[in-house]
Protein backbone atom coordinates (compact mmCIF):
# COMPACT_ATOMS: atom_id res chain seq x y z
CA UNK A 1 0.00 0.00 0.00
CA UNK A 2 1.46 3.40 -0.76
CA UNK A 3 1.71 5.99 1.68
CA UNK A 4 -0.83 9.21 0.68
CA UNK A 5 1.30 11.75 1.89
CA UNK A 6 4.55 10.53 0.57
CA UNK A 7 3.68 8.00 -2.15
CA UNK A 8 6.25 4.82 -0.68
CA UNK A 9 5.69 1.44 -0.26
CA UNK A 10 6.82 0.83 3.43
CA UNK A 11 4.29 1.00 5.84
CA UNK A 12 3.08 -1.21 8.99
CA UNK A 13 -0.22 -2.25 10.08
CA UNK A 14 -0.78 -0.99 13.71
CA UNK A 15 -4.15 -2.31 13.85
CA UNK A 16 -7.28 -4.07 11.98
CA UNK A 17 -10.81 -4.51 12.57
CA UNK A 18 -13.78 -5.47 10.93
CA UNK A 19 -16.10 -2.46 10.00
CA UNK A 20 -19.32 -2.76 11.43
CA UNK A 21 -21.24 -3.77 8.49
CA UNK A 22 -18.54 -6.86 8.10
CA UNK A 23 -18.14 -6.47 4.62
CA UNK A 24 -14.84 -4.70 5.19
CA UNK A 25 -11.48 -4.64 7.58
CA UNK A 26 -10.37 -1.32 8.78
CA UNK A 27 -6.71 -1.05 9.09
CA UNK A 28 -4.66 1.77 10.35
CA UNK A 29 -1.08 1.55 8.86
CA UNK A 30 1.73 3.49 9.91
CA UNK A 31 4.14 5.25 6.87
CA UNK A 32 7.72 3.92 8.33
CA UNK A 33 9.35 6.65 5.98
CA UNK A 34 7.22 9.71 6.82
CA UNK A 35 5.80 8.21 10.35
CA UNK A 36 2.12 9.54 9.21
CA UNK A 37 -0.79 7.41 10.15
CA UNK A 38 -3.53 6.54 7.53
CA UNK A 39 -6.99 4.47 7.28
CA UNK A 40 -7.25 2.09 4.63
CA UNK A 41 -10.21 -0.12 3.95
CA UNK A 42 -10.24 -3.91 2.86
CA UNK A 43 -13.45 -4.97 0.71
CA UNK A 44 -14.78 -7.70 -1.56
CA UNK A 45 -14.97 -6.83 -4.79
CA UNK A 46 -18.54 -8.32 -5.56
CA UNK A 47 -20.26 -7.86 -8.85
CA UNK A 48 -21.01 -4.75 -10.08
CA UNK A 49 -24.62 -3.33 -10.13
CA UNK A 50 -25.82 -1.02 -12.07
CA UNK A 51 -27.96 1.91 -11.28
CA UNK A 52 -30.25 2.67 -14.28
CA UNK A 53 -31.21 6.53 -14.13
CA UNK A 54 -34.71 8.30 -14.75
CA UNK A 55 -33.26 8.58 -18.29
CA UNK A 56 -32.62 5.04 -19.25
CA UNK A 57 -28.97 5.71 -18.92
CA UNK A 58 -27.03 2.79 -16.81
CA UNK A 59 -24.44 3.48 -14.45
CA UNK A 60 -22.18 1.44 -12.12
CA UNK A 61 -23.15 1.81 -8.53
CA UNK A 62 -20.91 4.26 -6.38
CA UNK A 63 -20.44 4.34 -2.35
CA UNK A 64 -19.00 7.60 -2.98
CA UNK A 65 -22.26 9.21 -5.19
CA UNK A 66 -24.43 8.09 -2.57
CA UNK A 67 -21.90 9.77 0.61
CA UNK A 68 -22.12 12.83 -1.72
CA UNK A 69 -25.54 12.97 -1.05
CA UNK A 70 -26.09 12.01 1.93
CA UNK A 71 -22.86 14.34 2.87
CA UNK A 72 -24.76 17.28 1.39
CA UNK A 73 -28.23 16.32 2.70
CA UNK A 74 -26.43 16.11 6.05
CA UNK A 75 -25.05 19.29 6.23
CA UNK A 76 -24.56 21.33 9.51
CA UNK A 77 -26.79 18.55 11.34
CA UNK A 78 -25.58 16.32 14.48
CA UNK A 79 -24.85 13.58 12.26
CA UNK A 80 -21.17 11.68 12.53
CA UNK A 81 -19.51 9.93 9.94
CA UNK A 82 -19.83 7.10 11.14
CA UNK A 83 -23.69 7.36 11.15
CA UNK A 84 -23.60 8.57 7.26
CA UNK A 85 -21.09 4.91 6.96
CA UNK A 86 -23.85 2.81 8.80
CA UNK A 87 -26.61 4.10 6.33
CA UNK A 88 -24.26 3.53 3.53
CA UNK A 89 -23.26 -0.17 4.24
CA UNK A 90 -27.22 -0.83 5.14
CA UNK A 91 -28.28 0.28 1.87
CA UNK A 92 -25.55 -1.19 -0.12
CA UNK A 93 -26.33 -4.42 2.13
CA UNK A 94 -29.74 -4.15 0.58
CA UNK A 95 -29.03 -3.58 -2.63
CA UNK A 96 -26.64 -6.56 -3.29
CA UNK A 97 -29.37 -8.72 -1.37
CA UNK A 98 -32.53 -7.92 -3.24
CA UNK A 99 -30.92 -6.93 -6.75
CA UNK A 100 -28.97 -8.93 -9.08
CA UNK A 101 -27.76 -6.85 -11.82
CA UNK A 102 -29.47 -3.39 -11.85
CA UNK A 103 -31.13 -1.41 -9.74
CA UNK A 104 -33.42 1.61 -10.85
CA UNK A 105 -32.65 4.96 -9.18
CA UNK A 106 -35.99 5.38 -7.32
CA UNK A 107 -35.30 1.95 -5.35
CA UNK A 108 -32.10 3.24 -4.46
CA UNK A 109 -33.36 6.84 -3.17
CA UNK A 110 -36.39 5.38 -1.63
CA UNK A 111 -34.23 2.82 0.13
CA UNK A 112 -31.77 5.70 1.36
CA UNK A 113 -34.79 8.02 2.51
CA UNK A 114 -36.13 5.58 4.87
CA UNK A 115 -33.04 4.92 6.30
CA UNK A 116 -32.36 9.04 6.45
CA UNK A 117 -35.98 9.58 7.62
CA UNK A 118 -35.17 7.31 11.37
CA UNK A 119 -31.90 8.87 11.54
CA UNK A 120 -32.86 12.94 10.95
CA UNK A 121 -35.87 14.64 9.65
CA UNK A 122 -34.28 17.72 8.40
CA UNK A 123 -31.40 15.50 6.38
CA UNK A 124 -34.31 13.33 5.26
CA UNK A 125 -36.48 16.47 3.58
CA UNK A 126 -33.03 17.59 2.03
CA UNK A 127 -32.45 14.94 0.89
CA UNK A 128 -35.84 14.07 -0.69
CA UNK A 129 -36.05 17.39 -1.86
CA UNK A 130 -32.87 16.67 -4.53
CA UNK A 131 -33.94 13.07 -5.04
CA UNK A 132 -38.06 13.91 -5.91
CA UNK A 133 -36.98 17.50 -8.10
CA UNK A 134 -39.48 19.34 -5.96
CA UNK A 135 -40.51 22.09 -7.93
CA UNK A 136 -41.95 24.36 -5.17
CA UNK A 137 -43.15 24.97 -1.45
CA UNK A 138 -45.75 22.48 -2.11
CA UNK A 139 -44.02 19.91 -2.93
CA UNK A 140 -42.00 19.98 0.81
CA UNK A 141 -45.68 20.64 2.67
CA UNK A 142 -46.89 17.27 1.04
CA UNK A 143 -43.34 15.69 2.01
CA UNK A 144 -43.72 16.89 5.49
CA UNK A 145 -47.35 16.04 5.98
CA UNK A 146 -46.53 12.37 6.96
CA UNK A 147 -44.24 13.59 9.35
CA UNK A 148 -46.31 16.35 11.03
CA UNK A 149 -49.72 13.67 11.46
CA UNK A 150 -47.23 11.50 13.81
CA UNK A 151 -46.65 14.03 16.21
CA UNK A 152 -43.84 15.91 17.68
CA UNK A 153 -40.62 13.92 17.79
CA UNK A 154 -37.63 14.44 20.47
CA UNK A 155 -34.85 16.80 19.75
CA UNK A 156 -31.15 15.84 19.80
CA UNK A 157 -29.14 17.74 22.47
Amino acid sequence: MRCPFCRTDHDRVMDSRTSEDGYAIRRRRLCLDCNRRYTTYERLEEMTIKVVKKDGERQPFSRNKMRQGLEKACWKRPISDEQIDTIIAAVETEIYGKFEQEVESRDLGTLVMQHLGALDQVAFVRFASVYREFKDVRDFVDELQPMLKKGPTRRAP
